[in-house]
């Protein structure tokens, strides 16, 4: 097997001008990592532009509120790499004395930063020869070899790290990781791999046998969890009851308004029947309109259902929620779901039918 593949010039012409590729900065690198974790670097960049005008230095990040860095992450979607990314930012400002760890085997120390980031930030910014592997690396190695061992089978984790790390490239690690990475993300596509002008062809197996897209081989992950909410954006004399999720896995930190969650599909407003639903609202409310979207996490598929829902000022929630104008509802930091509605909201205002 050749210690290396040959794409260090292909690289060197035909690499994407981005920003993070432009500095040794391991704030920075890191940063763009968490961003691009999960995240199309079309739909990073924009956000990576603006954490690094609000936190030029990992002290700025260090010492923003949890709020306003949820804020600003809003959007992105898998929010728990934004609560890690403070974690992390307060961890090195008061233990480490703001400086990053230069070495791959301690940044695994901090939280959120698994094998990939840290060999990322290792070999990016300290140039030290440790393979990183993501899902392009992945790709392009599984159809390179013809690997049939599933990237996500414990042996096949172990396979490709060690056969990546064989082929790295120890005098040019920061170069050769980004190559075979931007490789994979321009020409080894999943669906769509343009092997004809792929500066590796001649030695790959998969395009000698013409199976790309049997590459890479996948363990069939189970069917996710289905849920079904309905949330109820309350209306009384221009404001509306927000909860922040505290301690929940998802969303942590962010604001949505109350709801319920039922096991199966309820249709239409049946959904005011269920007696969780008449201890929240009372008595005396209208139900003005409704707005349903579906969203897709990793394990879970949700099925929400916002209902608009007019009540009078003598109406009270306990204090787990907190009573905001409607009209500072973009100053909030909320999940994906909520801020769909909020969209469908806006254009679609309704005239309060309750008058004191």
């Amino acid at each position: 097997m050749s210690s290396t593949l040959p794409i260090l010039e292909w690289y060197q012409q035909n690499k994407r001008d981005l920003p993070w590729r432009n500095t040794k900065n391991p704030y920075f690198i890191w940063l763009s990592e968490v961003i691009l974790q999960q995240t199309r670097v079309d739909q990073g960049l924009p956000y990576y532009l603006l954490f690094i005008k609000q936190y030029p230095t990992i002290k700025k990040l260090a010492a923003a509120s949890d709020d306003d860095v949820m804020k600003l992450w809003q959007g992105l979607g898998y929010y728990n790499r934004a609560k890690n990314m403070l974690e992390t930012a307060r961890i090195i400002v008061k233990e480490l004395n703001g400086t990053f760890p230069t070495t791959y085997v301690e940044l695994l120390k901090l939280k959120g930063i698994g094998p990939y980031t840290a060999a990322a930030i290792a070999s990016f910014a300290y140039n030290e020869p440790k393979a990183v592997v993501d899902g392009n690396v992945f790709r392009v190695l599984s159809r390179v070899f013809a690997v049939a061992e599933p990237i996500n089978s414990t042996k096949g984790k172990q396979i490709f790290a060690e056969l990546a790390q064989e082929l790295l490239d120890k005098k040019h690690p920061a170069q050769y990781n980004q190559a075979i990475m931007e490789l994979g993300a321009t020409v080894c596509k999943p669906t769509t791999p343009n092997c004809i002008i792929c500066v590796i062809n001649a030695k790959c197996l998969a395009f000698d046998q013409q199976k790309m897209l049997e590459f890479p081989v996948k363990l069939k992950k189970q069917k996710p969890k289905e849920r079904f909410l309905h949330f109820f954006f309350i209306e009384q004399n221009k404001k509306t009851y927000l909860y922040q999720r505290k301690k929940e896995r998802i969303w942590h930190n962010l604001f949505e308004p109350p709801f319920v969650e039922v096991q199966t599909f309820i249709e239409g407003e049946t959904i005011f029947e269920k007696n969780e639903v008449k201890m929240l609202l009372g008595k005396y409310f209208s139900v003005e309109r409704s707005f349903s979207t579906k969203h897709q996490l990793t394990h879970q598929t949700i099925f929400a259902q916002f209902w608009i829902v007019q009540v009078p000022s003598i109406f009270t929630m306990d204090s787990s929620y907190i009573s905001v104008e409607i009209a500072s509802i973009s100053m909030f930091a909320v999940h994906r779901l909520f801020d769909k509605f909020w969209e469908f909201y806006k254009l679609n205002p309704v005239r309060s039918t309750f008058m004191g």
